[in-house]
């Protein structure tokens, strides 16, 4: 099966390089990289869902945010 760099986990230097190639120029800029950049993104509960993350994170002593991340982390860890 062939990979998919736009749903691969680990994209590689040159898989966008077809599609980059298509755009001008101008509409590129180049930045060297920033290890100290962080991403935050934003996640959306509501209802009975936003509830339950709320007792959770009261029971562990935790901001929901905190609950999510750990979450995160937790995946990360069983796929590996």
């Amino acid at each position: 099966m062939a990979k998919d760099p736009w749903t691969d986990a680990d994209p590689q230097p040159g898989d966008f390089d077809a599609e980059l190639a298509l755009l001008d120029a101008s509409m590129v800029e180049h930045h060297a990289g920033n290890p100290d950049a962080r991403l935050r993104v934003l996640v959306s509960v509501d209802g009975e869902a936003a509830a339950r993350l709320a007792r959770i994170a009261a029971a562990r002593g935790q901001t929901p945010g905190e609950v999510v991340a750990e979450l995160l982390r937790d995946a990360e860890r069983s796929t590996g």
